[in-house]
Order: structure tokens, then sequence, then C-alpha cells
């Protein structure tokens, strides 16, 4: 199914997890941390920014996280297979013209952004980012993806003395 995007994100709800998605909107260079190195990725306006909760939440750190990339080109961070905070990331973000979730990975610890860890509801979808548009392949039951505006302060006021 497609569905039409710019600048706002859609959102995959499960009853215990979600996944959102959005729009790159400008070719940049995203930069991938791990341990050992840093890897540079140049992504295009049409790719997507997918942030998934394995474990729900909160929307609004993951609108953050999607818009730390998108607006101001934030690094992400990878770490080893074997490392114990791997285990306390409660949201994750991949950057790639497609992406595929699944539960059967640790989470962040794939460099590999065409893979982001899920909760197992939301296990086996793909996002295709398209020109103006997302399709979506793989919901399951009563999954209704809905749309979510972002706002973020470019100006700042002056406080008073």
């Amino acid at each position: 199914m497609i569905h039409p995007l710019t600048d706002e994100f859609l959102l995959i709800s499960g009853e215990h997890s979600f996944l959102l998605a959005g729009k790159a909107n400008a070719r940049f260079g995203l930069r991938i941390e791990t341990m050992d190195a840093e890897y540079s990725q140049t992504v295009d306006p049409d790719d997507l920014i997918v942030v998934s909760a394995p474990e729900g939440g909160p929307l609004e750190p993951a609108i953050m996280l999607a818009e730390f990339v998108r607006t101001y080109r934030m690094p992400l961070i990878v770490l080893p297979k074997n490392h114990p905070g791997s285990k306390r990331f409660s949201y994750l973000v991949s950057v790639w013209p497609e992406i595929h979730t699944s539960c059967s990975i640790r989470r962040g610890t794939h460099p590999e952004q065409h893979l982001v860890c899920s909760s197992d509801e939301l296990a086996g979808i793909s996002l295709k980012g398209l020109p103006g548009a997302v399709e979506l392949s793989g919901l399951t039951g009563n999954i209704i993806p809905q749309y979510v505006k972002s706002r973020i302060l470019t100006e700042f006021s002056k406080f008073p003395g």
C-alpha cells in the first residue's frame, strides 16, 4: 500500500510497539559510528528514516530521534553484538531507501541500514521510499498507519535581561 509522505511522519502502531517513518527530504552525508570505525552513507531525499520502538513508549522521543537525523544530521551509533548497552536501546533508527523490520536481531548492533530491530508484532514489514510517498508491505492484523506532524523550533526568542 502506498501512502503519500513529505514533511510529516507515518506512525505504524501495534498493541505494544510502534514504527515511525519519515522522508529524509534532502541529500546529506550520514555518519555511522561503531567501536572500531566510522562509516559514511549518502542519504537521498526519498530515503526513509525509520525509528522503531520495540517496547512502545512515548512518541515524542521517536520524533526527536528522526529529526536529529533528518534536520540536524546527527550520527547513528552501532554497538558490538556483545555490548551490554545494546539491551537498553528503547528506540532504534535506520536510514535507507528500503527498510525491513526484524525481531530476530540484537538491538543497536547492525550497521546495515536496510534492517531495523522491531517487536514480534511488527516484524516482517517492509517500508520503501518512493518520490513523495512510502510503500508499505507486510502489515498484518488491524494495523492502520496514521500521519503525525512534527514541529521543530528554528528560531529562539531572546530572553529579557
